[in-house]
Parts: C-alpha cells; structure tokens; sequence
C-alpha cells in the first residue's frame, strides 16, 4: 500500500480518515479474485468471527466456515463445552444447512421457539426413522392455536433433495418447483440436511474454509492466565484449526509466557496471541512464537477502553504499522475492531491485515447465539455485551469466591447490554457476509489486484476530512 501522492500525515488514522483511489485494473471480474488468506489459517474469505460469547457460537461457527470465513469460540466457555463444539461443527454437511427437526406430535408453540435459530426459518417435521414428512414456517403457524400438533398445520408436498446433490442443479430444481427450499436426504430417505435457493447460489460463490480431512475449520480461544498449555492441548486435540490466545493488554510478560507455554506444544496449526497496535509488540509475540498478531485496541463496538484509560491507537494506523513489522519476520496480521462497513474490511486488508475480525457487526443476526427478542414496537433485536463488561467478568469468574468476584467487578469495562437489531434486509449472517465480500472483491478489481498479496501491494490510499467521509454516504436509512 502506498499513499496518494506520498501524503504522510502527522496523526494516526482511523478507517473514516482514508479513502482508496482507483488504479488501472486488469482483474476482469470481481470473481476472479483470490480472497483467500496468505496466513495458514485455510480462510477463504477473508473474514473471522471474534472470540465474544454473545456472537461467537456453534451456529454462527458452522455457518461462517460453510462460507469460507473461521470463528473463534471464546475462551470463558466450558473446555467440555467447547470440544463438544469443534465436534459438532466438524460433522457438518459443506453444502447443506442443519434442519431444525421437529416431531409430528410437537406443537404450534414447540415450533415458534426454535424457527428463529436458523435464517433458513423452516422446521422439518420427520417420522421415528428420521424421514421428512411435512416442512412447516413461520407463514404455516401464524394465527394458529399454539397447542395445535404440527401434523395439522404442516406442508405435506415436499420436494426432497438428494443430499449429494451440485448445488447448481438443487438450485434450477428449487427455481423450477418455485421453492424457497426443501429438505435433503441420504439414500435411505433419512433426513441429511435442508437446503435454500439462496443456500444452493452460495455454494457455487464461496468455497467453504476446511481442514485436510474436508471438515469445517473451527477456532478456538485461550487465557493468558492458569493452565494455558493443559487447555491449549485440549484444544488441539479435539482439532481446533487455530489457537487464539488472547488477552486485551497483549504486550505483557503473562502473554509471552503463555505464548511459550503454546509454542512448546509443538502445534500444527497456527498460534493467533494479541492484542497489540504498535511494531514492538509485534516483535515480541513473534519471537515468543505467534504465527499471527491480533491488532487493536479500543475500536471496538462494545469497547470502553480508549474512554475509560486513554489507551489505544487509530485502528487503520495500528493495522499499518503492525502488519508491515509482521512481514519482515514472514508473519500476518488480523485486524481487531472497528469495522462497520464493507469498505472498512477493505481499508484493513489494504493496510496489510491477512483476516479482519468481526464481533458486534455480527450480533444481530439468527446465528449468534443469543434470544431473538422483540420490542414493543416489533423490531427483532438479540442482546450483545463486551468481554470487559461486567456481564462477562461474572461468567468468566462464576466459580472463584464472592469476595474475589466483587472485587473484580468494581473494575469492568465494556458494555454489559446492547440490543443490536436485525436489519430486515440482512437478518442472517450470511447477507452480511455476502454485502462484506462483494465490496471487498469490488476493491480489489479497482486495485487491479487479482489477490489479498496483491491488494495490499497495490492499494493507494488517501486522507480525507470528516466531510470527505461524509460525502461518500448514500441518504439510505440503513447506512446511517
């Protein structure tokens, strides 16, 4: 990356302060372009899910890999609880979506409590042998008695797909039959999986993130404090693809050591430590053994830090200074924080981030994994709070003694509750990842770079004012 005209300003930047010019291109098509990451993590888009336990879980997990993308499940979750999700989410199919299954003796009400945990929004009804006899949606259970059994209310002319199916061809019989989507089945008749129209388009646009047995890639998160090594291994073996290890104030000796405790594990996989925004740090978590540095401090949504201590650094300088030391030791970089837009993914991986981190962007979709809630005047949000908060320190402190947690909790930063509403036009995870990607495959063919490697070459970047900025937004309500 270079700047416009060599500008070299005087004060760090954030993603509002700067702007990318168009260069001359001979990247044809915005498909064309390789997103996949240069760092060993197996993303192929060019996107993680944060580590925070309101957003990070197995649905959105299984979903995001399905799209090529990685989630870090948070460290503060039980180790049984967390090796019983890389399981899960390894098991997944690579083309279908896990159906909500339902008996035909549930009711109305059984029904409407788990419709919302999917964006697919359908339940398939199946028999003892586990093969689909009726679908039914949200549309089929409206105005109806919720005692009511489903068998009285469900969609009996299916449409069944052959679990095995190219998802071109599930597409065109979708289209032909005017489904939105239909269960799949094994050769048995047992069913495998349900599948949408939009669900058969994704998989002909995105390769899905997996390990070298096939499977869904899957993250996972430690401490810088107790057994880090014990649980790391744990990690390992139940196959996470990728430790995190993690802490907000990445540039101390407990990292380090703790980086070493990983290091010595001798991992297969890479070793992700931060975070920090300065070279030195960068420094020295690789030389400790990081394979990747995790930037940022205070840019993100739900982060009190930069309010409540002054520390903290402009995210896009942060990501510039870090990854151009990364690269001198043939290391990467993800960008931590502050990402609202399409184009601020762009500007992070122009600066030299091999992944960009999403958190509460995330949060108000169906597959994070908090309560669809609605308010009074019918707006659908879920509730999302950061990892400082006090909300987080009582679950990451639960089996500590009550003096020790009152302690703690008279120094939490963060956002303990936030309703992050469901944009109506984007309610599911992967609308946004598809809004994020194609802005950042537009950057790219204006770049004219055919790759992330290349984007980063090649990118020139400017400074703008806060009426720069604002000039580039459309009078739309939803990117206010």
């Amino acid at each position: 990356m270079r700047f416009l005209n060599d500008q070299k300003p005087p004060y760090d930047l954030t993603y509002d302060d700067v702007f990318m010019v168009p260069s001359r291109s001979a990247v044809g098509s915005r498909q064309g372009v390789d997103l996949s990451a240069p760092d060993g993590t197996g993303t192929t888009i060019p996107l993680v899910v944060a580590n925070m336990t309101a957003i990070a879980g197995r649905r959105m997990a299984e979903t995001v890999a399905r799209r090529g993308g990685l989630v870090v499940i948070p460290q503060d979750i039980p180790i049984e609880v967390v090796t019983d999700v890389i399981s899960w989410v390894k098991s997944r199919h690579l083309v279908l979506d896990t159906p909500i299954v339902l008996a035909p003796t549930q009711t109305v009400a059984d029904a409407l409590s788990l419709l919302h945990k999917r964006a697919h929004g359908a339940g398939v009804v199946v028999d003892g042998e586990q093969r689909p006899v009726g679908v039914v949606t949200e549309s089929d259970l409206t105005g109806v008695d919720r005692f009511t059994q489903l068998t009285e209310v469900m969609s009996t002319e299916l449409l069944l797909l052959d679990a095995d199916i190219d998802p071109r061809e599930a597409f065109n019989q979708l289209d032909a039959a005017h489904r939105k989507l239909a269960p799949a089945v094994d050769k048995d008749g047992r069913l495998a999986g349900i599948l949408t129209r939009k669900g058969a388009l994704r998989a002909t646009l995105y390769t899905p993130a997996t390990d070298a047995e096939g499977k869904l890639r899957i993250a996972a998160a430690v401490g810088i404090n107790g057994d880090v090594a014990g649980k790391a291994k744990q990690l390992l073996d139940a196959g996470a693809d990728t430790i995190v290890v993690d802490t907000a104030h990445g540039h101390q000796e407990s990292m380090i050591s703790a980086i070493k405790a990983v290091r010595a594990l001798d991992p297969r996989v890479p070793i992700v430590a931060g975070n920090i925004v300065a070279a030195e740090g960068v420094r020295d978590l690789i030389e400790a053994g990081a394979d990747i540095i995790k930037v940022g401090v205070g840019p993100g949504a739900m982060c009190t830090t930069r309010m409540m201590t002054g520390v903290g650094r402009p995210q896009f300088s942060a990501v510039l200074e870090c990854a151009a030391e990364a690269k001198k030791f043939g290391k990467h970089v993800w960008a931590d924080g502050g990402v609202r837009h399409p184009r601020d993914v762009a500007m992070a991986l122009a600066a030299g981030a091999s992944n960009v981190m999403v958190g509460s962007w995330f949060a108000g979709t169906f597959e994070s994994p908090g309560d669809l809630q609605q308010t009074a005047e019918g707006r659908l949000y879920k509730e999302s709070f950061g990892m400082a908060s006090a909300r987080a320190v009582r679950n990451r402190t639960s089996e500590e003694s009550a003096y020790d947690r009152a302690r703690k909790g008279l120094f939490e930063e963060g956002i303990s509750t936030s309703r992050m509403f469901l944009d109506p036009a984007r309610p599911g995870v992967e609308d946004l990842i598809d809004s994020i990607i194609a802005g950042v495959r537009s950057s790219c063919t204006y770049a004219g770079a055919g790759s992330l490697e290349e984007f980063a070459e090649r990118a020139v970047v400017g400074v703008q004012s806060a009426a720069g900025y604002a000039e580039g937004k459309p009078l739309h309500a939803s990117w206010q």
